[in-house]
Parts: C-alpha cells; sequence; structure tokens
C-alpha cells in the first residue's frame, strides 16, 4: 500500500506499465494475484481489473482490499477479448500488459519485461517465462500456428521465430496494440492470444520471450464450473474462427478434411472400447469432443 500511495505524490509523471487483468469468477486467485502485482517495485504502473459479471464477490474484495486498483465491473460476461479492450481505451501506460488473474508475478517481473522491450523496439509483443505451482516449466511459447502445415504459404515471410505465446501473461507497447485495436473481440474465450500474435508479425513485428520475467499460473480457474464438453467447444470454434480469418479456402477444406476424418475414426473406435472402460465418463468426454468437432467443421 506505502508504493501505491507514493505512485499518487506523482501523478503527472509517466506510467511505464498498464497493467490489464480480466477476471470472472477466481476471487481467490485474484486477490493473490494482485499482492503480487503491488510488491511489484522500479516502475511506475497501473492496474486495471475488468471484471465479468463474477458472482463470487470478487468486486467487494477489490474494492474493500486493493482500492488503488481501477475496477471496471460489467454486468455480464462480455468475455476476454471484449473485457481487455474496455481497460484498453483508458491505459496510459508505455507497455500494455495483459495477466491471468489466477497468477502470481514474481519479484522483479515488471521491471525486467520493460528493459527487454526497451532493447527489443523490434518486438511487437512477448510473453514471460510461466511456472506451474509446482514449480515446473509451463509451455507458453508456439512456433507454429493450429494445423499450418495447411497453410504454409500465407504464413511464409513472417518475421522471428516464435507464432504465438500464451495470453496469461504478455507484454505490448501500447501504440503496437492500438495500432491493431486491440483483440478481436469475435473470440470469446481462447485463439485470440494466437490470432493477436499473428496480426501483430502482419504488420511486421517480431513476437518475443522474455525468460527473466516469471509468473507462476494455476491456469483455467475461470472455467471451473463448466464442463469438459463445454470447454472443448469454445476451444473448438475458437480454432475454427482462426482458421476461416487467416487460411485460405484451400487450406481451410484442408483442415476440414482432415478434422472430420479424425471425429469419425475417433467417435468409431471410442464407442467401441467403451463397454470394456472402467473410466465412461472420460470415454462421453472424448465423445461430446469429437461430436463438436463435427457439428463445427461439417
Amino acid at each position: 500500500m506505502q508504493k501505491q500511495l507514493k505512485r499518487k505524490k506523482n501523478p503527472d509523471s509517466p506510467i511505464d506499465l498498464s497493467v490489464i487483468i480480466v477476471n470472472y469468477n477466481t476471487k481467490d486467485y485474484l486477490k493473490g494475484c494482485l499482492k503480487s502485482v503491488s510488491e511489484q517495485s522500479g516502475i511506475r504502473f497501473e492496474t486495471f481489473v475488468v471484471d465479468n459479471a463474477s458472482q463470487d464477490c470478487s468486486r467487494h474484495m477489490i474494492e474493500q482490499e486493493f482500492p488503488w486498483v481501477k475496477l471496471l465491473a460489467n454486468d455480464q460476461n462480455l468475455g476476454f477479448a471484449r473485457a481487455n479492450n474496455q481497460a484498453l481505451k483508458l491505459c496510459k501506460g508505455k507497455y500494455i500488459y495483459f495477466l491471468n488473474p489466477d497468477t502470481k508475478v514474481e519479484p522483479g517481473c515488471f521491471k525486467t519485461m520493460i528493459a527487454f522491450m526497451d532493447k527489443n523496439p523490434h518486438v511487437g509483443l512477448s510473453g514471460t517465462k510461466i511456472l506451474f505451482p509446482d514449480r515446473s516449466l509451463h509451455p507458453s511459447v508456439g512456433h507454429e500456428y493450429p494445423s499450418e502445415s495447411h497453410a504454409r504459404a500465407a504464413l511464409k515471410g513472417l518475421p522471428g521465430n516464435i507464432a504465438w505465446v500464451l495470453g496469461a501473461s504478455m507484454i505490448s507497447p501500447r501504440q503496437v496494440i492500438e495500432s491493431l485495436d486491440g483483440f478481436d473481440a469475435t473470440f470469446f474465450l481462447y485463439g485470440e492470444e494466437q490470432d493477436l500474435c499473428l496480426r501483430i508479425r502482419k504488420s511486421g513485428k517480431d513476437i518475443g520471450y522474455i525468460e527473466g520475467a516469471v509468473v507462476v499460473h494455476w491456469g483455467g480457474k475461470s472455467e471451473r464450473g463448466n464442463l469438459p464438453a463445454e470447454i472443448w467447444s469454445k476451444k473448438i470454434k475458437a480454432e475454427y474462427l482462426f482458421y476461416r480469418k487467416h487460411y485460405p479456402e484451400k487450406a481451410l477444406r484442408s483442415i476440414k478434411r482432415a478434422n472430420l476424418l479424425q471425429a469419425y475414426w475417433r467417435i468409431f473406435t471410442i464407442k467401441l472400447t467403451m463397454p470394456f472402460s472402467k473410466n465412461k465418463e472420460k470415454h462421453q468426454n472424448k465423445l461430446s469432443k469429437y461430436h463438436q468437432v463435427l457439428k463445427t467443421f461439417s
């Protein structure tokens, strides 16, 4: 709290970083996340939390325990992309930092991120090192886009060798994000970071990775109340949206065919083996997944 009051004494000094956290029913994790944010030092930053109509008293907790947070409270769940864009319009920082609520930023993270970005102006967006709670490495860097083998020609010549980074912890110059109008709001949840990274690369900038900036990520906590079939439905729809937006029609037809063939085959084999399975719920979840593939790609 002392650090926050100190920042208020110089309201006209430049803001280095605008932190945006989109929250949906993750109060207990968000509390730890905001505490870790408040302990960052060496830079001037502002923090936004966009609450997507949480029912777990998240807003009350923020107002009572973190009054320095700029809270945007929605009366419905607008999704990840639209919620981030809401806060983006109000940001004043040189850099924008997109952070998930089920995370903890380790000491020096903000300062390390900004130092990296300042030294690498050719980078349009960077991810950080992400760890699981047990301190093992969380895979967070992708070198190919989904089904990229079907669309090599369309993606040829992009700068850098990183395709995308995990959206749980990403930093970008505000000018870069604003030039692209933020996230594509047609992505409700999942796929939006891959879309944003590809658009940044198409604009001529690299995607970077900051190993010295460390974030612990629990993962998937906003989806705790949803069934596996619901989660798979969101992921598959987001993937298909990505294909339709970025890949040529010939590639899209090829991807559709490959997904449909795999889905038909997997449904056949799952039904064949289900009577002998001790975990029928697991088989049923897989069936739901591949039926969603058929529905989406048909």
